[in-house]
């Protein structure tokens, strides 16, 4: 069993006016296996948390660890930490110019595993993945996300997340921008990977409907940088019933 250890962690950003504080001293231990959903108002600090577990330069921990099987993930770089199997599913994927997504994937994959997949198997697999999220065969030979609609990119992230197999899933509002019928192919894909490996996800989400169909075991509020308030799937229905203001009024 692998753990994912975050322990009072301090997040800024730079701005005009200096240095800003978004993280104000976060714990919180994924298990493999486990469901964590991440959810509160915006600039709460959600989308950092995702950043800083990936090593975004634009984030600077100024204090806590995070910790993957006891080794320091921030002593790491950006590749050391998709190696050692941290994922993030982005919530604006950049796009690649000149790069297929079919080269890409098994790039990706090559880099993890520190070898080259075999062809014939690699293609296979690829070509399942594929038709699970139902995207076209020809979407493997477009450039990464270039002319992409939205749920074309969010499909393309689960299905790099499928391939790539990570012990930890950051998945970053992974719902945003999705019909009904886009919302639950990219979660049957989550659900796909669960089923078959211990994979840990923290999924980042403003709203509880993506949880109709990928179940949290643990719910976690964020507001203002800090967890406000954590519990089980009830939380999340307490939520969609309440919102978040008696966190916002409470002055959390």
């Amino acid at each position: 069993m692998s753990t994912l250890e975050i322990k009072n962690l301090h997040v800024s950003v730079e701005t005009a006016d200096g240095p800003k504080q978004i993280l104000r001293g976060v714990d919180l231990t994924v298990n493999s296996g486990e469901t964590h959903a991440i959810m509160g108002p915006n600039g709460s600090g959600k989308s950092t948390l995702a950043y800083s577990i990936a090593g975004h330069p634009k984030y600077d921990v100024t204090d806590g660890q995070i910790l993957l099987d006891g080794e320091d993930v921030l002593e790491m770089s950006v590749d050391e930490r998709a190696r050692a199997g941290l994922f993030l599913a982005m919530q604006y994927p950049v796009e690649v110019p000149g790069v297929t997504v079919a080269n890409f994937l098994r790039t990706a994959k090559t880099a993890i595993d520190g070898e080259a997949p075999k062809l014939r198997t690699w293609t296979g697999q690829v070509s399942e993945a594929m038709k699970a999220l139902r995207m076209d065969g020809e979407f493997a030979q477009r450039n990464v996300n270039e002319g992409f609609s939205g749920g074309e990119k969010k499909r393309h992230e689960i299905l790099q997340m499928e391939l790539l197999r990570p012990a930890f899933a950051v998945l970053d509002e992974t719902d945003s921008g999705l019909d009904v019928d886009a919302l639950r192919v990219v979660s049957e894909g989550v659900n796909r990977l669960k089923e078959t490996s211990e994979v840990g996800v923290l999924l980042i989400t403003h709203y509880t409907r993506i949880l109709r169909y990928i179940k949290p075991d643990f719910v976690h509020v964020f507001v203002n940088g800090r967890v406000a308030e954590e519990g089980g799937p009830e939380l999340a229905e307490r939520l969609e019933a309440e919102g978040y203001d008696r966190f916002l009024g409470a002055g959390v």
